[in-house]
């Protein structure tokens, strides 16, 4: 029954993946790509924080240095141990139907260390300050469909560092007022 179950949720996978990556819409196909180029190497994340560092006075600072502590958490566990532990192939190439397919990284596509990064960025910020955090989901659920859009990852790759994400902003928002403060002293 486990074993019926773990091959119904892996086809279901790979059929929304499937789905996903052949969306024929122009508005996704122009949107995407911006948002994946703006998502490479957290370059979003840290515009979004300077943004609320600076024009978003001490709580703008607390959001933006909390919005920091949990994506570096979250791309650490994601990228540095998660997927050193699970190894997982891409989607394959032929279930891709645009010229996205050939830019996929070479790494373990479990988890998605994109997602990771932004959910954590976005959970951590809306623990802080709710009305930023509502303006970060946006772009947070379009890297999401984009890592799966692309081929990079599968809807449960994307999933699980979703998790991740989640999990490392409750972990930061543990960490001691004083320490945040003098983090967000440092930003500015």
């Amino acid at each position: 029954m486990l074993t019926d179950l773990r091959v119904d949720l892996r086809e279901e996978d790979h059929r929304l993946t499937r789905r996903v990556a052949s969306w024929r819409s122009s508005c996704a196909r122009r949107l995407l790509p911006a948002v994946e180029e703006a998502a490479q190497h957290t370059k979003l994340w840290w515009g979004a924080a300077l943004l609320m560092a600076t024009a978003g006075g001490s709580r703008g600072r607390r959001a933006a240095a909390s919005g920091l502590l949990s994506m570096a958490v979250a791309e650490t566990v994601s990228n540095c141990v998660v997927k050193q532990l699970w190894e997982r192939r891409r989607p394959p190439e032929e279930w891709i139907t645009h010229e996205e397919v050939h830019d996929r990284p070479d790494s373990s596509s479990f988890p998605s260390g994109h997602t990771a990064a932004a959910v954590g960025f976005t959970a951590a910020v809306a623990a802080v300050w709710p009305w930023a955090g509502a303006a970060c989901a946006v772009p947070t659920v379009m890297v999401a469909l984009e890592r799966v859009h692309t081929g990079a990852h599968y809807p449960s790759d994307v999933a699980a560092g979703a998790a991740i994400g989640v999990t490392a902003a409750a972990v930061t928002r543990r960490v001691p007022r004083p320490a945040l403060r003098a983090l967000a002293a440092g930003i500015t």
